[in-house]
């Protein structure tokens, strides 16, 4: 978690660079802003995001 930006805290998540077919298609959907980008995250990462979003909300932290 990053709690040092000027929007508040954030998670920081890491994953691949989604491929060219599916970020068109996530483009029509929901296109990223200038400063976003869209990633592959793998499924064996979901519990480890849910514990970080539990702590996250445990310690208080709006998400």
């Amino acid at each position: 978690m990053d709690t040092d930006t000027a929007q508040g805290p954030e998670l920081v998540l890491q994953g691949k660079f989604a491929d060219a077919a599916t970020r068109a298609t996530c483009g029509q959907d929901s296109p990223p802003a200038d400063d976003e980008g869209i990633v592959r995250i793998p499924v064996s990462m979901v519990e480890q995001i849910r514990r970080a979003c539990d702590a996250a909300e445990a310690a208080g932290t709006q998400l």
